[in-house]
């Protein structure tokens, strides 16, 4: 190693939140491999596996690293295997990470690395998140491939989700620094995706971001029945396990869309009682303890306001007041670094509750990836600096 790179800094990260409950929640023989965007030049690596949110102890066989040529498939003579302790084995205990021993390997912005996992026993496949987006995406295959260069064509396939890997750490250079996107269904889509591509573009960067969202969540309430278990934990707990991520100086929150929209009615939905619907003054209360505990980690926070929900199927004039209360103390609260205002980067000027022509994905509630691109030019080139 050199005395160049010095710095552990995150290069890749992913929330860890709640797998949809399947009559099919355990596996066995099987390699889950994840090519990830490297961001950062540097000469060693490691990785956190987190069992967060696991009812049961979860064993990984081995994972291995390699440069990727295509799509899944890797260059034979860049396979790596990681070690945890020195093992090449490692079994993570329920709510608990654990974070593989660096391993020299020569890094290079703009970079896909793979990294796989190979479970050979059954394993309860629940602490997982899924993610969208023009940089993600990884496969699985039946059998034991994470140290081949290619997955079988008749046995892998694609996924979105994503199951244990949560960070991607490089040793980098002193000036690099880390961006943590913290949100829920929106930043688990495209927008993070789409500001990894505007970094790539800056010369000698040395910034990267990651993502840190889970689909479903509230900053406020969390479900604890099967039939929403997957829409993840509150805030009060996703958010101090999320921000420890290597490197981090900033932090963007944009959050709470679903604390709005989901209380219906136990006449309607059982799980889903008009007590959740929380005030304005509820939510900015949860936004400040995000905030705190964000100073705490040292981390500068700026705020991501709500984005517009007219025509969603629970739309109605006083969600909208709601979330447009919450958006006004964000843009201009002091007790956060700044605000990005996403809602004006993609609402319509003529009727602000709604989405500009072209920036409703469909379902009147997530973005197309046109607004997503539109989000991630919105962030201040300052941030990224």
């Amino acid at each position: 190693m050199t005395d160049r790179y010095t710095k552990w800094t995150s290069v890749w990260g992913n929330a860890i939140s709640i797998r949809m409950r399947r009559p099919e929640n355990y596996g066995r023989h099987l390699t889950l491999r994840y090519p990830v965007t490297m961001l950062l030049n540097g000469d060693a690596l490691r990785i956190t596996l987190d069992n967060f949110c696991g009812n049961e102890p979860v064993t990984v066989s081995y994972v291995t690293v390699a440069r990727v040529e295509h799509g899944s498939t890797v260059e034979l003579s860049s396979i790596r295997r990681l070690t945890f302790d020195g093992s090449e084995a490692v079994t993570i205990q329920p709510g608990e990470r654990v974070k593989s021993d660096p391993l020299p390997y020569r890094i290079e912005r703009g970079e896909k690395l793979a990294v796989s996992l190979y479970f050979a026993d059954f394993t309860e496949l629940r602490s997982a998140v899924s993610i969208t987006g023009p940089l993600s995406g990884g496969y699985f295959a039946t059998g034991d491939f994470a140290d081949c260069p290619e997955l079988p064509e008749d046995l892998s396939n694609k996924t979105n989700v994503y199951y244990f890997l949560s960070d991607v750490e490089v040793q980098a250079d002193e000036a690099s620094r880390t961006i943590i996107c913290y949100g829920d269904s929106i930043t688990a889509q495209a927008w993070p995706d789409y500001l990894i591509k505007r970094l790539l573009r800056q010369e000698n960067g040395h910034t990267a971001a990651v993502r840190k969202a889970a689909s479903g969540t509230r900053i406020l309430r969390q479900y604890d029945c099967i039939t929403y278990d997957s829409y993840g934990l509150k805030g009060a707990t996703r958010f101090p396990h999320e921000i420890e991520v290597a490197g981090a100086d900033t932090i963007i929150i944009q959050h709470g869309i679903n604390d709005i929209i989901h209380p219906v009615g136990t006449d309607v939905n059982p799980f889903r009682p008009w007590s959740d619907l929380p005030t304005a003054e509820e939510m900015i209360d949860g936004l400040r303890r995000y905030i705190a505990m964000a100073k705490d980690h040292k981390l500068k926070v700026y705020l991501g306001t709500l984005l517009p929900i007219e025509g969603w199927r629970t739309y109605a004039k006083f969600r909208d007041d709601l979330r447009c209360e919450v958006n006004d103390w964000m843009r201009t609260t002091k007790e956060a670094d700044g605000c990005i205002d996403f809602d004006a980067a993609v609402r319509d000027p003529e009727r602000p509750s709604a989405f500009a022509k072209g920036f409703d994905s469909g379902d009147h509630l997530h973005p197309s990836n046109a607004a997503y691109q539109r989000m991630a030019e919105a962030v201040p080139e300052a941030l990224l600096r």
